[in-house]
């Protein structure tokens, strides 16, 4: 490393290089912690003399361990794929154990939606690269059926030129007036001025407001939160969001973006014009629950005005299963709990059980495009270790006829009545509580116009230092969201015991009682 380098900013030696900012913000908020084993919903780390220190772990990776940490039948698992010497990356060689997986999850789809028709699998490492794929898939088959389009526009166009310079068609009496012209010529190259300017128009995507789909170039333009996007909004396609309590707002944001071309028809030798629906809309990518927004579930109506919508235009939707997904709803997806079908689905965090970053997307059949398997690869993806780890987590939320998706109900059921039993002795301090299975958040009232200067002038991250409190106070690590600071979100995993959630009302109450009483000095350890 050079002097220049060195002496451009802090000394290495004083200052973080990984994050350093995040480390700042989090020794603020009280949440320094490193985190040196983990257990079933318990983090360790070390106390000042050394010892452990346990704490709840109510984050639960955010949403990727449905199964806890270091579940012992994944991690006996792995332990014996890693003895074994299976190979873990032999790119551009058959991968049965990916075939399995996939297979695995077309059975769920199959009894989950009654889906006759399979999907095809495309592996990840991530819940970003997922969405991404699906993206990028969802462009590829709209640019191939732009493609067909042009082609029949022109084949067309050529066809009714050549009719009418032989003298073997007339144009219909009201073809001219589409385009203002005044005779034949003009309105074929008025045509083709259309066609050329339409078909070349930038896709346009579809997301819920409060979405969360990945930080990635394409990914964040689907993320509703502005602090994330739009620092990187000229980077691609815009995204149109639609109100998740507003579905029908869709059908106007639909017809505001919608492109038709004309296309020329020759019948009974009269050439008139068609007007014919460009494929402008990539894809509407939704949560069924959404994380980022506060826990937030989509309504049965909502999926139903959706899917209407897009099968009017054509617009495949995207079912973002990567938090609410494996389990975590009561049913292997939480899409199925309303009727959501997708022509895609994204899966990941859970799917690696804890100890793999695995991911993957799933696309309907009929939608799949064959090339996508070559024009698409990542390195880390279908490896031979994260992939069979999948299978694995697959085979024990469905062993027992699903008894995991049944617990993980169950579970979230009682986190819930707890919670609703402390806005019920808190409600001048609790606004909402809100959630299916378990993903479920607990929502506090506006913190900006607190009585304690201490606590307003922070408002903007009072979920943060609510975590704070909580970890200080009493060993427990939760967060809120960066775009629902106010809402503190819970994804523990199916091991959940009752004493846990006895232990989380009773610091909530403790929480409460702070808040009702505007103790900034305790709830920010000032």
């Amino acid at each position: 490393m050079s002097s220049a380098v060195i002496t451009a900013g802090a000394h290495p030696a004083q200052t973080d290089l990984a994050e350093p900012h995040m480390a700042e913000t989090l020794a603020l908020l009280g949440l320094a912690v490193e985190y040196v084993r983990a257990e079933g919903d318990t983090l360790y780390h070390r106390d000042d003399q050394g010892g452990e220190r346990a704490v709840l772990d109510l984050v639960g990776a955010f949403g990727a361990t449905i199964l806890g940490h270091h579940d012992p039948d994944v991690v006996a698992y792995a332990k014996s794929l890693l003895d074994a010497r299976l190979p873990v990356y032999a790119q551009f060689s058959l991968h049965p154990y990916a075939d399995a997986v996939a297979r695995r999850l077309n059975r769920v789809l199959e009894r989950e939606f009654g889906e006759a028709e399979p999907y095809f699998a495309v592996f990840a490492n991530s819940g970003a690269e997922a969405n991404e794929i699906a993206l990028k898939h969802a462009e590829l088959d709209r640019v191939t059926r732009l493609a067909d389009l042009r082609e029949s526009l022109r084949a067309n166009r050529a066809r009714a030129r050549t009719a009418l310079a032989e003298g073997r068609a007339a144009l219909a009496d009201d073809a001219l007036a589409a385009f203002g012209v005044a005779d034949a010529d003009a309105l074929l190259e008025a045509a083709e001025r259309a066609e050329a300017e339409h078909l070349s128009a930038p896709p346009v995507l579809l997301a819920l407001e409060g979405s969360f789909h990945g930080k990635l170039v394409g990914s964040v333009q689907l993320t509703h939160n502005p602090s994330f996007r739009l620092p990187f909004s000229s980077l691609a396609a815009r995204c149109e969001f639609v109100p998740a309590d507003r579905p029908d707002e869709l059908a106007r944001i639909v017809q505001g973006a919608r492109r038709t071309v004309f296309d020329f028809a020759l019948d009974a030798r009269i050439i008139r014009l068609v007007e014919r629906d460009v494929p402008v809309f990539c894809a509407f990518v939704l949560e069924p629950i959404q994380g980022e927004a506060g826990i937030r579930a989509l309504t049965e109506e909502a999926a139903r005005t959706i899917q209407r919508v897009c099968a009017s235009v054509g617009c495949p939707i995207v079912v973002d299963e990567v938090q609410s997904g494996m389990g975590r709803s009561g049913s292997f997806f939480a899409s199925a709990g309303i009727g959501l079908r997708g022509d895609y689905y994204t899966l990941a965090k859970s799917l690696g059980g804890g100890v793999a970053k695995a991911a993957v997307t799933l696309v309907r059949a009929s939608r799949y495009r064959r090339d996508f398997d070559l024009i698409h690869s990542s390195t880390y993806a279908k490896d031979g270790f994260s992939t069979r780890i999948a299978g694995k987590v697959i085979d024990l939320l469905e062993a027992d006829g699903g008894a995991a998706y049944r617990v993980a109900a169950e579970r979230g059921a009682a986190l819930m009545t707890e919670l609703r039993a402390v806005q019920a002795e808190y409600p001048d301090v609790v606004k909402d509580v809100r959630g299916r299975g378990l993903m479920v958040g607990l929502e506090f009232h506006d913190q900006t116009e607190s009585a304690a200067p201490e606590i307003r002038e922070r408002a903007d991250m009072f979920g943060y230092f609510a975590s704070g409190y909580l970890m200080r106070a009493h060993a427990i690590r939760i967060f809120p969201t960066a775009s629902a600071v106010h809402t503190l979100r819970f994804e523990p995993s199916i091991r959940l015991a009752d004493a846990d959630i006895a232990r989380t009302g009773a610091a909530l109450r403790d929480l409460c009682g702070v808040l009702r009483a505007q103790d900034a000095a305790r709830l920010l350890g000032l």
